[in-house]
């Protein structure tokens, strides 16, 4: 026998409810009980509505109320319409408080509202308080935050300024509880100005004042105002922040990326006793996440078994944004498994996971669950499919998604430049512009990084320019990532004081990526002088990139200066700045390979290397001779990881199959060139994509023509 209240077994009080109906001072609704004869009855009902927490319950004393005609007294009709459980039993409380001949009892009126606000019914809210006011009913304390509040829910703004007009004729500038419905008012509304305005004027403020004033501040965009008012509350208040206000800081600090600050935010969550706190655990994660702090992030997310899809977004979205895009994807999977249902938020992070990954059978399974979801017309969702099949290989596939979108947006359309741009086609990118500005959608400065980019890699440096100088006709500043593009443009042409020209002529100071872009072509056309001035630039800005020094030290072995080649690595090593190692991935069946230079740890690295003695072999029987740079002075080309993935991946496929290789740096000279001729020796299409662009191998060309 279970404790709770139920049809078969109802609390001892529930058996008056017949006894009181026969009761000699009972009467029928033409002789109401007065509260002389009646106080008994009235006291006793009161008690047996306590205990309601059944709809049959009240459904009884809806019943005795009406029979007896004591559903006229205010004190017991208001106590009757706050007994309704849940939501679904608004519309009975509503007929119950229709059926009052008069409620003339602003306790009827403050029940019924606060009824309806709190299920979030605020037009209702609002029409009776309307009803209410044309009563001649004057609202109290107790009418006026509920009100305030559906005033907020809806949100409106005009209906929250008239109440607070009221509020000010009614002479409640003094109640600090109906203040704080204002400032909450006013903040879900957007207007912070006014919300802390009367937030300032308070001359008494509580914990819930300063809750939502910062919570207002937060959610609408001012971190550094809600930081500043949580910095006076700890010196000016003895209110203890509450779990909300410190979900609210926390929010600030992430949004402002001050991570120590958060750090020790963390602390006062854990002295408070709110570490097991969902909503803190939630934005906790996603502080740590979105810095980076990916093992932190998982530890807090690991400690609860939530459903709420707000901290698997958090943790997922983490993942992906931080170079963790296996575990992103593995993530995802797992909350699939668990039947939590993902929202827009989940799949568009899961799919630019996906992207990160480059495994183009990855991307089909991403795209069949996305075409079963409920989100299969979402254009946020098909226009990050199309950046994922771009930058997995596929731009037949991104194309395709396109396609199919009908009310394409400029975002649509310049994710789709963007994919050309990517595999250096760059005339179906200009090709789609045009068609853009035909179908009336006006390009945004993304649209023109995607197409700068795109001439950019064919080399097309007269239609970049008029296209850079295009912009402003199209009401668009360009950015510094616009003035890079060019610099590339021009310099990787072989425009090497045009571009340096270029680079001071600009109105900004000019930043990591122009300087690096013109150190990457200084690299590609031997230019030592200038090199050296981009690298000096590049090197004050970013001290421990290894990619830098070694730019620089190509320079010197492109034309033979050895000694300082070798003043380069010394320099490296005083500097404690460690060369990245080559790293070049292929997906198998649906498994991960990964290779390193000279990688003598696969399971089948005896058949590779058996492979690759063939390839070497044959390809110098085709006359190949690698350039003697820097590159090769330590060890063979067919030792560099990109080749001994593409052994792996003949010795791994079935002939005629394309062999799809991800590569963490750009793709070497030598590498290039001998690609292009397994390729045709194997009679095989490759798709390398490097840290720049694609390179698509076939019949013994590249996609990129020999340009990049």
């Amino acid at each position: 026998m279970t404790a709770t209240f139920s049809a078969r077994r109802r609390p001892t009080c529930f058996y008056l409810v017949p006894r009181l109906c026969s009761s000699s001072k009972t009467t029928t609704s033409a002789h109401p009980v007065s509260v002389v004869d009646g106080g008994d009855i009235i006291d006793r009902v009161a008690s047996i509505l306590s205990f309601a927490a059944h709809p049959a319950h009240l459904a009884q004393i809806h019943a005795l109320l009406i029979s007896s005609g004591l559903r006229c007294s205010p004190f017991l009709a208001a106590k009757y319409l706050l007994s309704a459980p849940g939501s679904h039993r608004l519309t009975h409380a509503r007929q119950f408080f229709d059926e009052i001949p008069h409620p003339g009892d602003p306790r009827l009126f403050n029940a019924v509202i606060r009824l309806h606000s709190h299920h979030n019914a605020f037009d209702d809210a609002l029409r009776l308080y309307s009803q209410m006011l044309r009563s001649n009913i004057l609202p109290d304390g107790f009418t006026l935050p509920p009100v305030l509040k559906a005033c907020g829910g809806l949100p409106s703004h005009a209906a929250g300024r008239a109440v607070h007009a009221q509020v000010l004729c009614l002479g409640f500038q003094a109640d600090v509880f109906v203040q704080n419905g204002i400032i909450a008012m006013y903040a879900r509304c957007g207007d912070i100005a006014c919300a802390r305005t009367v937030f300032d004027m308070l001359s008494v403020r509580n914990v819930v004042s300063w809750t939502s004033i910062l919570s207002g501040c937060t959610q609408n965009g001012f971190p550094l105002e809600a930081l500043e008012l949580f910095r006076r509350m700890r010196s000016e208040s003895d209110s203890r922040p509450d779990f909300i206000i410190l979900v609210s800081v926390l929010k600030s600090y992430m949004d402002v990326e001050d991570l120590a600050h958060g750090r020790s935010v963390h602390g006062l969550v854990v002295k408070g006793g709110f570490e097991d706190e969902p909503d803190l655990i939630i934005v906790l994660t996603a502080m740590y996440a979105k810095r980076g702090q990916v093992v932190v992030a998982r530890q807090l997310f690991d400690r609860v078994t939530s459903v709420d899809v707000i901290l698997w977004n958090a943790m997922i979205s983490g993942y992906a944004k931080n170079g963790h895009a296996s575990e992103a994807v593995e993530l995802f999977h797992e909350m699939i498994s668990r039947e939590i249902r993902p929202d827009s938020i989940t799949i568009r992070s899961a799919i630019l996971a996906c992207a990160q990954v480059g495994s183009l059978e990855i991307a089909r399974r991403m795209e069949d669950y996305t075409n079963s979801s409920e989100f299969k017309d979402d254009i946020f969702v098909n226009t990050a499919l199309i950046d994922m099949y771009a930058k997995c290989g596929s731009i037949a596939r991104a194309h395709a998604i396109f396609e199919r979108i009908i009310n394409k947006d400029v975002v649509v359309w310049s994710a789709i430049i963007m994919g050309y741009g990517l595999h250096g086609r760059a005339h179906e990118a200009m090709r789609l512009f045009d068609e853009m500005k035909l179908a009336g959608v006006r390009p945004n400065d993304v649209t023109f990084i995607g197409l700068l980019s795109a001439c950019n890699h064919a080399g097309l440096v007269k239609e970049g320019w008029n296209y850079f100088n295009s912009m402003k006709d199209c009401g668009i500043e360009p950015r510094h990532q616009h003035y890079a593009c060019v610099v590339d443009l021009l310099a990787r042409a072989g425009h090497l004081d045009g571009a340096y020209e270029f680079i001071r002529s600009m109105p900004m100071k000019p930043e990591l990526t122009v300087w690096g872009a013109l150190l990457n072509a200084c690299k590609i056309h031997g230019h030592v002088r200038l090199g050296e001035y981009a690298a000096e630039r590049v090197f004050a800005i970013e001290p421990l990139n290894a990619g830098h020094y070694v730019k620089l030290s190509n320079i010197y072995a492109s034309v033979g200066m050895w000694s300082d080649v070798a003043r380069i690595r010394v320099l490296m090593k005083e500097r404690r700045v460690t060369k990245a190692i080559g790293c070049s991935e292929i997906h198998i069946s649906g498994k991960l390979h990964c290779f390193r230079a000279g990688d003598r740890a696969h399971p089948r690295y005896e058949e590779i290397f058996v492979v690759l003695a063939d390839l070497e072999r044959k390809l110098k029987e085709c006359g190949f001779a690698p350039h003697l740079g820097s590159e090769l002075r330590e060890n063979s080309m067919f030792h560099h990881s990109e080749i001994m993935a593409i052994a792996f991946g003949l010795i791994s496929t079935a002939p005629g199959t394309t062999i799809r290789i991800m590569k963490n740096l750009r793709a070497c000279v030598n590498c290039h060139s001998a690609t292009k001729l397994v390729s045709k020796l194997m009679q095989r299409e490759i798709v390398v994509r490097d840290i720049n662009r694609f390179h698509h191998f076939k019949d013994g060309s590249c996609s990129c023509g020999d340009y990049w």
